[in-house]
């Protein structure tokens, strides 16, 4: 393979058998001072978040916020057009009866989470993304089939090509590959 500078570089990949070897890969890499790095699996695979090093995610905070934006929406809405706009007394019953808002309270409490988990999920994991330059790698393919990648990207301040193509080769791995821009 041609040489190529590490300017002209995404990263490497390195192509895994099974998980328990891709596991074991991320922890070393991760233990090695390397921390732009990330895995791609066929099926989510137990404890790979903690060896990558990943925090908890956002996404439930923001379906909980969603979920009450969703339900302070409804019931301000019905409020302010059963006890404002609209005041009907029927059969002596308080204008604000919180009692029959709750249906459409409890409807729009799941569609705001629904809709802050949805876009929430999206803008962290910044898509639509139609082009990964991983795309360029004939290997790759079998991501989505019945092999893990591990990839450290050049914008790694650990990243040297030699260096990290060495290291990549001492983990328990198939194949490491150059992954151009």
């Amino acid at each position: 393979m041609q040489e190529t500078h590490d300017d002209e570089l995404f990263g490497l990949l390195a192509q895994f058998e099974t998980q328990e070897r891709l596991l074991e890969g991320a922890r070393r890499t991760r233990e090695a001072g390397y921390r732009n790095i990330e895995a791609y699996l066929p099926y989510p695979v137990h404890g790979i978040d903690e060896a990558l090093g990943r925090k908890r995610s956002a996404i439930p905070l923001m379906a909980l916020a969603g979920g009450f934006a969703g339900a302070l929406t409804a019931y301000a809405l019905e409020y302010y057009s059963a006890a404002i706009v609209y005041p009907v007394n029927i059969a002596g019953r308080p204008l604000n009866s919180w009692p029959q808002f709750m249906p459409v309270v409890f409807e729009l409490t799941v569609l705001g989470a629904a809709f802050a988990s949805f876009f929430g999920s999206m803008i962290l994991n910044g898509l639509p993304h139609p082009y990964h330059p991983l795309f360029n790698v004939e290997a790759f393919k079998l991501a989505s089939q019945s092999r893990f990648f591990l990839s450290i990207e050049s914008t790694d301040p650990q990243f040297r090509l030699a260096e990290t193509r060495q290291f990549l080769e001492g983990l328990p791995v198939e194949q490491v590959f150059e992954v151009p821009k």
